[in-house]
């Protein structure tokens, strides 16, 4: 089997910034994404969708260079003999060998348990944009965004601009809060800056409410309404679809899968985002929740690592910037312990097994409950719940063994054959 020198997990951001810079000098390089077509959750749909200029470049340059091969639609399952991997592709489980690896795995969505959070036409606010981007119609649609942070703005405008209606912004973080934020982008971050208020222009006919929080959606088989509580009163909203963004994880079952050492909820790497295991590097979310100008910076410092070369001194500084604003973030709109009363007793946790707070709220740790109520044991394997969690009861769940994602037992089957 033919070792192929770099393989890269992930063509979103991070995983395409890292594919140009190791094919730079002339390195054969294969993207591997589950997607249909390139540019990860930031950059769905493919070239054909893209606004990002960014996006444009690297893919032209991606584009000229026959020693870059992309693999859409396959996913991981797992780690075969050393240096191989098991995909599941459209046509069937393949094999693969490898010498160096980039993760550029991505985060996925903090979804909170409210009452009525499991009805049909509630969604996380980035599943929200996904689903949108991906050709659900939407126009005419009342929509009310809430949660907390910078992509309700920017799910909002993706909405707008669909045609939906968007009836409300609910922003949990009060006004003074947010002024604040506003400040310290200014003084350090302006084009960060200048980028929300275009934001804010695009949506000025949209109430935009501080200090609002969803306490509960309410409907019969799917929503009705939302119930939002702002300076001690409630109200009802009337909405066809409700989005929520609590804030996005990091998404770490690829780096688990080869043994990457984690530390505070995301892979850990130096600075040249090696990981801890040899011939491993990992970019992007999945290091740390920073957005797209973090994901490219830290794409393009592995990808040249993993082809031999050496970051410069403007490309550290762009990543330099790009993490103070990660953390600035993380700082700013981090879920506070205010939210955690959003889940009642009666409120289902674990969807997949419909379990409730009330019956994971005796038990001392995250594998107690699932050896009495099953929650984790869905088909997810925990990655909702488990987060939930972890914000709700401070446990600290384990991660997703392999098969990490659903797959035929044909292929599992591969793993064995001669």
């Amino acid at each position: 089997m033919t070792r192929l020198p770099v393989v890269i997990l992930g063509a979103g951001p991070a995983g395409l910034a890292a594919a140009e810079a190791a094919s730079a000098n002339g390195q054969p390089v294969l993207l591997v994404d589950e997607n249909p077509a390139p540019g990860g959750q930031i950059w769905r749909g493919g070239p054909p969708h893209w606004s990002d200029a960014r996006a444009g470049r690297l893919w032209k340059a991606l584009s000229a260079r026959p020693q870059v091969k992309l693999l859409c639609g396959t996913r991981l399952v797992a780690c075969g003999a050393p240096g191989t991997l098991l995909l599941d592709t459209d046509h069937g489980p393949r094999t693969l060998a490898w010498e160096r690896l980039v993760i550029c795995s991505g985060a996925r969505e903090l979804l909170l348990p409210f009452p009525g959070w499991t009805l049909p036409g509630v969604t996380g606010a980035g599943g929200m944009q996904a689903l949108v981007k991906g050709g659900m119609p939407v126009a005419g649609k009342r929509v009310l965004v809430a949660g907390s942070g910078p992509l309700l703005l920017a799910v909002a405008d993706t909405l707008q601009r669909s045609g939906a209606q968007v009836v409300a912004i609910a922003e949990h973080r009060s006004g003074a809060e947010l002024a604040r934020f506003g400040g310290r982008l200014a003084l350090r971050h302006p084009a960060k800056l200048a980028q929300a208020l275009r934001l804010f222009a695009r949506l000025r006919r949209v109430p935009y409410l501080r200090g609002a929080t969803v306490r509960a959606a309410s409907g019969d088989e799917r929503l009705l309404s939302a119930q939002l509580e702002q300076g001690g009163q409630v109200r009802d909203i009337e909405c066809d679809f409700l989005a929520c963004g609590f804030g996005l994880l990091p998404t770490l079952e690829i780096a688990g899968l080869f043994g990457c050492a984690l530390a505070h909820g995301r892979v850990s790497v130096d600075l040249a985002q090696r990981t801890s295991i040899d011939g491993v590097w990992a970019a992007g979310e999945s290091t740390g929740i920073g957005g797209v100008d973090k994901a490219l910076a830290e794409g393009r410092i592995a990808g040249l690592a993993a082809a031999g070369m050496a970051a410069s001194g403007a490309e550290r500084r762009a990543l330099a910037s790009a993490q103070a604003f990660a953390r600035l973030l993380a700082h700013s709109f981090a879920p506070t312990p205010a939210m955690r009363a959003l889940c009642t007793p009666s409120t289902i946790v674990c969807r997949c097994e419909d379990v409730r707070a009330a019956e994971l709220a005796p038990h001392a740790s995250w594998r107690a409950a699932k050896l009495q109520t099953r929650a984790g044991m869905g088909a997810c394997q925990g990655r909702v719940c488990g987060a939930a969690c972890g914000f709700l009861y401070g446990w600290e769940a384990a991660g997703a063994r392999p098969p990490v994602f659903p797959v035929s037992a044909a292929c599992l089957a591969s793993v064995a054959a001669p």
